[in-house]
């Protein structure tokens, strides 16, 4: 995994951790973006994306190419956006 920033989380349990605020990884069937904190309010970036499949904060590509690169951008631009807006909070 590639990632990009940091931000850190506690559960309700009180375990801790950290995880990058986005981040990418070549997975052997799909290329990996991870959007935190999610894809709330995405939803007309994605039906402009191209081919894709997401789950909770995981955006699934087939290949780079097929999709639209400055969309993806803009996925990523309002994620970190998202991110920086909870840290202030």
């Amino acid at each position: 995994i590639v990632g990009f920033g940091t931000y850190h989380y506690e559960y309700a349990s009180g375990r801790t951790g950290g995880w990058p605020v986005v981040a990418f990884a070549p997975r052997k069937i799909d290329l990996t973006v991870y959007v935190m904190p999610g894809f709330d309010g995405m939803a007309d970036l994605l039906q402009r994306l191209g081919p894709h499949k997401t789950a909770k904060v995981c955006l699934y590509l087939k290949r780079l190419a097929a999709v639209d690169r400055a969309i993806l951008g803009q996925i990523i631009e309002r994620s970190v956006a998202a991110m920086a807006r909870q840290r202030v909070s």
